[in-house]
């Protein structure tokens, strides 16, 4: 390991005192963050250092307006990330003189002195190679000798210029008068992430359901925003791909309140949602923050078992694959178990929900809350509809079988298929049995009577007793 006995001291800068932040993020791992600050300048030209800024800051972004109506021109601004470490300090010493320590097997100190050749981290190309390296520490002492990779302690003998302990924003500016200015600094910042989670707890006979969601916050942008006035932002914002930086260096309408003052108060904003604390909150870097977005009571739910055993060559089973919504399962279909909820003020809810996971719980005969699966909903306006697949039922078994095919022409088939339902529960239950067609299709028989839902999907309707098996065939055309 290397060590410098170097103490140094920040460069000089104008202080800059916060005043206030907002900071907002977006579900897609950036925030905007907005301080207001008082600054002392002169007047004319100087230079002007803000330290305390995101170390994920994007430089291209970054704005400053005076408040107090005084004129600021701004002629350059700069992003310094290239921080202080004995790695760093050495590459910048490449050329000058450094001392070495190193203490012997007889206790003895014996202390070398020369110009450093080469510092760990430095690339380097062989003459003639096409391939780079990476050079280890080379020194010359005063006597001509090389020395390579010594093991002590380092000393460097003149601090390199330009160290900074912080990533740094620097500003060559004109003020047109000396004395107090207020500023509002602004600028994105990659790093920085929200996502909603969500618990639906089902009563008894899964006909109502208590909802409490979530926002978690994760911050990983290298600064911590006291007292920040929290926005979240819900929506596909599109933003154009370009190079970020951080401390490493480059890298890729009406507003509803929530039932507690201390919550979020949610408004539209553009073709997003914007969901506002009611209170400060502290962000500290590498911290993971929960906060509650909504809780509502007895919400009215729909459960739903799905039989879709239809296998198709142009949609394949995936992690895509959504019950009565696709084409096909696989060969030893399921009996999938769908929960929908109505996202509306009729059913105690009717606020925009932010995409997430929606965990589904239920308890036992012992009072005990346990899972019974989770899924992921997309950004859900009010008055809009959700369901869940959470999971596959255990003692309901379906099967799909072709038990005739004819070719009646070159782009004319028939097919016959049946499909059978089993309930070894001791409840009834209901089951939806979904089937699609393609090209011209037309069905010429069936045992009970079918509902057409689009041009490419019909259903059956089935209700089962306990223990007994229901069979739907049917016989259907296909011209293309």
């Amino acid at each position: 390991m290397i060590w410098t006995s170097v103490f140094f001291s920040a460069l000089p800068f104008v202080p800059l005192q916060n005043q206030g932040t907002e900071l907002t993020v977006y579900n897609a791992n950036f925030g905007l963050v907005k301080e207001v600050r008082e600054i002392n300048l002169s007047s004319g030209r100087q230079t002007v250092r803000i330290e305390d800024v995101a170390a994920y800051i994007d430089p291209t972004s970054v704005s400053l307006k005076s408040l107090t109506k005084d004129e600021i021109e701004i002629l350059e601004q700069n992003y310094q990330y290239d921080l202080i470490s004995p790695q760093v300090i050495l590459l910048k010493s490449i050329g000058k003189r450094i001392r070495v320590r190193q203490v012997l097997e007889n206790g003895q100190e014996r202390v070398t002195e020369g110009v450093l050749l080469s510092a760990p981290g430095q690339i380097v190309t062989a003459e003639g190679s096409p391939y780079q390296m990476y050079s280890g520490l080379v020194m010359q002492t005063d006597d001509g000798r090389i020395i390579l990779n010594p093991v002590g302690t380092f000393e460097v003998l003149e601090l390199p210029e330009g160290l900074i302990s912080k990533p740094t924003l620097m500003w060559d500016l004109i003020a047109g008068r000396s004395g107090a200015h207020k500023i509002e600094l602004a600028y994105l910042t990659n790093q920085i992430n929200w996502y909603a989670n969500y618990v639906l707890t089902l009563n008894a006979d899964d006909t109502k359901a208590d909802l409490n969601g979530w926002v978690t916050i994760n911050n990983q942008s290298g600064k911590t925003y006291k007292d920040a006035n929290l926005k979240l932002v819900a929506g596909d914002v599109r933003r154009l791909r370009q190079y970020g930086f951080g401390i490493g260096g480059a890298r890729a309408a009406e507003e509803r309140m929530a039932k507690a003052e201390l919550g979020f108060a949610e408004e539209q904003l553009f073709e997003y949602h914007l969901y506002t604390l009611q209170r400060p909150a502290t962000v500290r870097d590498k911290e993971t923050k929960q906060i509650a977005l909504l809780s509502a009571t007895e919400v009215p739910v729909k459960k739903d078992l799905v039989f879709e055993g239809q296998k198709s060559i142009w949609i394949s089973y995936g992690r895509n694959y959504r019950p009565g919504e696709g084409w096909a399962t696989d060969t030893s279909a399921k009996v999938n178990i769908v929960v929908e909820v109505h996202n509306s003020e009729k059913n105690k809810l009717g606020m925009p929900l932010p995409k997430g996971i929606v965990r589904v719980y239920k308890r036992d005969s012992e009072g005990r809350v346990q899972m019974l699966g989770e899924d992921e909903i997309a950004h859900t306006p009010r008055e809009e509809k959700f369901r869940l697949y959470i999971g596959d039922a255990f003692d309901i078994v379906g099967s799909r079988t072709r038990t005739n095919f004819q070719r009646i022409s070159d782009r004319v088939v028939q097919e016959t298929f049946e499909i059978k339902l089993r309930n070894r529960k001791k409840t009834q239950e209901t089951v939806r049995v979904v089937e699609h067609g393609w090209g011209d299709w037309q069905i010429l028989n069936e045992s009970m009577p079918s509902k057409k839902i689009d041009s490419n999907t019909f259903e059956y309707l089935v209700t089962l007793k306990p223990d007994v098996e229901a069979v739907i065939r049917y016989t259907i055309q296909t011209r293309w």
